[in-house]
């Protein structure tokens, strides 16, 4: 004789204990084969992340010199570092090329996509080399920069001599090395930008744009009401991740400038590299005040900025 029990009741030989589920749905009893199956990944962010960033926090509590003596001296290499005119030097150059790459580069992004969206003959192309720069390795941009802005044999300065114009050193002149240093950036960003903005055009429903047509709206209202609302959780992605990127760039200002003239491409990042052979410690201030700087934008910007969002259905 067959027992059937009531479809959700303990069966026979388990008790109600045993079926018991957290609010998420999951038995007790997989836990521990969850914790087995993220040992390797926990393991991994443990050695690469976590145990970097704490040493680095530690680190930052010590003097260190040429041999690698340590000497614990607390939080006033902390303040001794974050209150230094070179540390504040850095910060400024760090945000000025944050303000001129994270705009330009989400504007130019978006106006690609916007213009390779069209429904035209041949498009495809102009989408191919719209994104070609996301292949380009840095230091292949960087060598390409150089040679435009050479002040002997760039195009930039041959131009400038065609329009009776004096040539500029670009890249040793303390007003254009940030400036030139930031538009080679925002170009070698571009392809990537080009690709997000491209993909989050994808989903915008053609039939809103229709109606609004239908309804009398321009091409610049259409894109202001109708595409730019549906796109917000796109950019405000691009706008993130390109806000990272700056705050995080090295090698176009390393193979550019290395940092000069007189520091004022000297960012953050560049001045961790020059200063870590020196003093590890105030390296690793400059380390740990770096990710924080990067820490609390980026909740700023979803604090802020994501009210903004407009997540459709």
């Amino acid at each position: 004789m067959t027992t059937t029990g009531v479809p959700g009741a303990p069966g026979l030989g388990e008790s109600i204990e045993d079926r018991t589920v957290d609010p998420a749905g999951r038995s007790p009893r997989e836990w521990p084969l969850a914790l087995v199956m993220l040992a390797p990944s926990i393991l991994v962010f443990g050695v690469f992340i976590f145990y970097p960033l704490v040493r680095t926090v530690w680190l930052g509590f010590h003097d260190v010199n040429f041999f690698g003596d340590r000497v614990w001296v607390g939080w006033s290499n902390y303040t001794d570092v974050l209150g230094s005119s070179s540390f504040l030097t850095s910060l400024r150059a760090t945000v000025l090329f944050t303000l001129l790459t994270v705009p330009l580069g989400l504007a130019s992004g978006l106006a690609l996509a916007v213009l390779a969206h069209q429904r035209l003959r041949g498009i495809a192309v102009f989408r191919t080399i719209f994104s070609s720069t996301v292949a380009t390795s840095v230091a292949v941009a960087s060598l390409m920069w150089l040679t435009l802005l050479n002040p002997s044999i760039g195009i930039v300065n041959q131009f400038l001599r065609a329009i009776g114009q004096d040539p500029i050193n670009f890249l040793q002149n303390t007003t254009w090395a940030l400036p030139s240093v930031a538009l080679a950036t925002v170009w070698l960003n571009l392809g990537f930008t080009f690709i997000i903005m491209s993909a989050g055009l994808q989903s915008v429903p053609d039939e809103l744009l229709e109606s609004a047509t239908v309804d009398g709206a321009g091409p610049w209202m259409r894109f202001r009401e109708v595409t730019l609302p549906l796109l917000s959780p796109t950019v405000l992605f691009a706008l993130v991740v390109l806000t990272i990127s700056a705050f995080q760039s090295f090698g176009q200002i390393d193979l550019l400038t290395q940092g000069g003239p007189l520091d004022t491409t000297r960012v953050l990042v560049y001045s961790i590299f020059r200063e870590i052979p020196r003093n590890p410690g105030a390296a690793s201030v400059e380390a740990v005040a770096l990710f924080g700087i990067i820490l609390t934008l980026t909740l700023i910007q979803f604090k802020v900025l994501e009210k903004r969002v407009f997540y459709g259905r």
